[in-house]
C-alpha cells in the first residue's frame, strides 16, 4: 500500500475502511495528527487552538508533563490486568473524597456504560422500571439514553422518541420525557406514575443551565415520591468544580456517573452512590435476585487510573478553577462583544467552564428554546473559526487550563473573522 502523506489521502482512506468515513464522534473532514498543550495539529500540519480537547477530558491540555510522568511510571509495571490494582483503588478513594454522593464507586470504561449501569442500578434498588429523562439530555448510547436526545419533530410530553434504529417499542414505553427546567411537568409525571425508578439529569444539560431552584426541586420531588435522583456528571464532574456539579450547586443526588476527566485522557468512567445502593454490585450482600452483574475487561485500568489520579491532584491545587473560569469568561466576553458590535442577536449559553453561542434572541431554557434562529449562521461561524485556527465542536466550547495569553489573542482574531463571515453571509455574500 502506498504511504499516506496528506490529510486528503487519510480522509479518502477513512471513507474506504470506516462507515461514513469516521469513528462516529466528530467531523470526519479533519484528521488530527497530534496535540500539545492547548493546541492540536492536523495531518497537513495546520495548527489550531483546541477548544474541543477530546470532548472534555483534556482539562489540563495535551501532554501535561506531570500526567505524562505518571503514565510512563505505570507503563512498565503493566498496562492492564483484569484484576484489582493499587492505582485503581487509589483513584476510587480520591473520587469518594471529592464527590459528595459517593461512598463507593464501580469503574467502567465509558460514560455511556456508566449511565447504563446507573439506570440499571436504580431499577435494581427500587424494584421499579420506568425512567424519567429530559428532552435533549445526553446519557450515552444505551437504548434508554437514546430517547428524545435530539428529536427532529416536537411531540407531546411525555412521549419518548427513539433517536436510533434498533430500539424495541418495549424500551420506548419505559421512558418518560419531560422538558428541562420545568418542575411542574416533573411533578405531574411523578403524581401520575408510581413506577418511576429514577430521574436522570445532566445538572448542566449539554450547555443549558438549570434555573435557580430546579435541581433543588428535583431533589425534593424525588424524596417525596421515593424516586432516585441520578446526576450524569460525565461532563460536569471535576469541570464545574472539584466536586462537580454537586459541589457547585449544592444538590446531592442518590447516584452519579463520572467520566472524561477521571481518566486523564484514557478510557475510564465510574458509577458512584451510597454504600446501600452500591451493595447491588455485591451478590454476597444482596443475594442473586437483587445482584447487578457488571464486569469489563479494562475497568479500573491502571494506566488510566494513574493518569486520572495525577490529573485530579493537579486540579485540587489552589486557584485552578478560578483560573479556568477566568479563561472561560474571557472567551465568552470576546465573542459577545464582537457579536454585539456587529448587531447580531445571540445568547452565550452555559457555564464559564463549558458554553457556546446560540444565534437567537430567545432565552435558552430547554431543548426547544436553545436553538439557532438561523442554523446557517452557526455553520458559517464555526467554519470560519476553524479556518482561522480555532478547533471546536459546533455546539460546545471547552476551555482548558493550558490556554495562554497568546492563545486568547489568536482566538479573539478568529472570532472577529467569524463574526465578519456571518455578517457577509447575511448581506448576501453566501458562505464563502
Amino acid at each position: 500500500m502506498q504511504k499516506i502523506r496528506t490529510q486528503a489521502e487519510w480522509i479518502a482512506r477513512a471513507r474506504e475502511v470506516l462507515p461514513a468515513g469516521g469513528f462516529g464522534n466528530f467531523d470526519p473532514g479533519i484528521i488530527i495528527a497530534r496535540g500539545q498543550g492547548a493546541h492540536v495539529w492536523d495531518e497537513d500540519g495546520r495548527d489550531y487552538v483546541d477548544y474541543l480537547i477530546g470532548s472534555g477530558p483534556m482539562l489540563l491540555g495535551h501532554g501535561h508533563p506531570e500526567v505524562m510522568e505518571a503514565i510512563f511510571a505505570q507503563l512498565p509495571a503493566g498496562m492492564t490486568f483484569f484484576a484489582n490494582n493499587a492505582r485503581g483503588i487509589e483513584l476510587a478513594g480520591a473520587i469518594i473524597d471529592a464527590v459528595p454522593c459517593c461512598e463507593q464507586v464501580r469503574f467502567v470504561t465509558s460514560g455511556g456504560e456508566a449511565d447504563m449501569y446507573a439506570i440499571r442500578l436504580a431499577r435494581a434498588h427500587t424494584g421499579r422500571d420506568r425512567i424519567l429523562k429530559f428532552e435533549g439530555g445526553y446519557h450515552g448510547m444505551s437504548a434508554e439514553a437514546q430517547m428524545s436526545l435530539a428529536p427532529a419533530r416536537d411531540v407531546n410530553f411525555p412521549q419518548a422518541v427513539p433517536d436510533s434504529a434498533g430500539i424495541p417499542q418495549a424500551v420506548t414505553d419505559q421512558v418518560l420525557i419531560a422538558p428541562f427546567n420545568d418542575l411542574g411537568a416533573v411533578a405531574s409525571l411523578l403524581e401520575e406514575h408510581d413506577d418511576i425508578a429514577a430521574i436522570i439529569v445532566e445538572p448542566l444539560q449539554r450547555i443549558i443551565p438549570a434555573r435557580p431552584g430546579f435541581l433543588e426541586g428535583l431533589r425534593a420531588l424525588c424524596d417525596r415520591h421515593h424516586v432516585l435522583l441520578i446526576f450524569d456528571e460525565i461532563v460536569t464532574g471535576f469541570r464545574l468544580a472539584y466536586g462537580g456539579a454537586q459541589e457547585r450547586y449544592g444538590v446531592i443526588p442518590d447516584i452519579c456517573t463520572l467520566g472524561k476527566i477521571i481518566g486523564g485522557g484514557f478510557p475510564l468512567a465510574a458509577v458512584g452512590a451510597g454504600a446501600d445502593i452500591m451493595a447491588h454490585f455485591d451478590k454476597a450482600v444482596v443475594g442473586p435476585d437483587r445482584w447487578l452483574m457488571q464486569l469489563g475487561t479494562l475497568s479500573g485500568n491502571p494506566v488510566a487510573s494513574a493518569a486520572g489520579l495525577k490529573t485530579m491532584e493537579v486540579l485540587a491545587r489552589p486557584g485552578q478553577y478560578e483560573r479556568l473560569r477566568s479563561l472561560g469568561r474571557q472567551v465568552q466576553q470576546m465573542q459577545s462583544e464582537a457579536l454585539s458590535k456587529a448587531g447580531i442577536a445571540h445568547c452565550i449559553c452555559g457555564d464559564a467552564a463549558l458554553f457556546d453561542v446560540y444565534f437567537t434572541d430567545a432565552v435558552c431554557r430547554d431543548y426547544r428554546s436553545a436553538r439557532h434562529r438561523n442554523p446557517a449562521d452557526n455553520v458559517i461561524y464555526n467554519k470560519a473559526l476553524r479556518a482561522n485556527g480555532v478547533f471546536k465542536s459546533p455546539g460546545k466550547l471547552y476551555p482548558s487550563l493550558a490556554l495562554t495569553a497568546a492563545d486568547l489573542e489568536l482566538t479573539r482574531a478568529a472570532v472577529e473573522q467569524a463574526v465578519g463571515a456571518v455578517l457577509h453571509s447575511r448581506n448576501g455574500g453566501g458562505q464563502g
